[in-house]
């Protein structure tokens, strides 16, 4: 197993977990509404795209068939999606919403009204680490030349999907970046309508 194979499944692993510790550890102290956004963003990202991404389901290759043996031995095909929608919704909605939150003075108002530059904080925020994993970690999964599934978060599916750019050799596509254009929003439309009904 090489060092980068490692590295991938210790990523995926501590991405998808380390939330959920931190989730059980201070839950007492999160608003209410953290809760609900955290499984609804793990449904949403495993509806909107991780299922279809790892079957492959309309017109494209199966996670396995995208990546190699030694990772499909310690990401097992079933396990696949709910490692990355765990990641997804922790990490990154839940990660994006408290980087929000700090770069704005800790201020709980962001959550109860639109307000424009805490919501480009969590739209760079999910864009910036999906650039970070299609560049560095799934590149092989993900990059041109491999046939990912449509999926309802992905509505151009593999049909549209011209390449944005090239950094080492390894590609950034326009649909594996299209959920992350459109989740951010959405999320903070739902975490505003929670946060004022909860107060």
């Amino acid at each position: 197993m090489s060092f980068e194979e490692i590295r991938f499944i210790f990523v995926v692993y501590a991405s998808s977990i380390l939330p959920i510790i931190l989730f059980i550890k201070y839950r007492s102290k999160l608003p209410n509404w953290v809760p609900i956004i955290y499984v609804g963003s793990f449904i949403v990202c495993a509806l909107g795209w991780e299922i279809w991404f790892t079957y492959g389901l309309i017109n494209g290759e199966s996670v396995i068939e995208r990546r190699a043996d030694v990772l499909n031995q310690w990401i097992p095909l079933h396990l696949n999606w709910i490692l990355n929608s765990l990641a997804d919704a922790g990490t990154v909605c839940l990660g994006g919403l408290y980087l929000m939150w700090v770069l704005n003075n800790k201020e709980q108002r962001i959550f109860l009204k639109w307000r424009w530059g805490p919501f480009l904080i969590l739209l760079a925020w999910c864009i910036g680490q999906n650039l970070f994993v299609e560049l560095f970690l799934y590149y092989d999964q993900l990059g041109e030349g491999k046939n990912l599934s449509w999926a309802p978060l992905i509505p151009t599916g593999n049909i549209f999907n011209p390449l944005i750019f090239e950094f080492n050799e390894r590609s950034v596509m326009f649909q594996t970046q299209l959920p992350w254009i459109i989740l951010p929003p959405f999320l903070y439309m739902t975490v505003i309508k929670l946060a004022n009904k909860r107060n």
